[in-house]
């Protein structure tokens, strides 16, 4: 599962489409937390998160959202830049 981002401590990955399933989500990553997250809205899919890392995904989600969604569909992934 590729790394695509990495801020604040939150790490953001995705799998390969083919072994993903639909709704297009990414995975978060906090400390012991784990999490879901659709592309589409950036909400909390699966999991649980800290609310103001929850937060911090969403906004992720949603500046990068066209990127997020070309990555699912190709397959190509490429590291994003975190929140500053």
């Amino acid at each position: 599962m590729p790394t695509i981002s990495t801020f604040y401590g939150i790490i953001i990955m995705m799998y390969l489409k083919d072994k993903e399933h639909n709704p297009p989500h990414i995975h978060a990553f906090y400390g012991d937390e784990a999490a879901s997250f659709y592309i589409a809205n950036g909400e909390i899919y699966e999991g649980s998160f800290p609310s103001r890392a929850k937060k911090m995904v969403k906004e992720f989600v949603l500046k990068y959202k066209a990127e997020l969604l070309e990555m699912w569909e190709t397959g190509e992934y490429k590291k994003l830049k975190g929140l500053e």
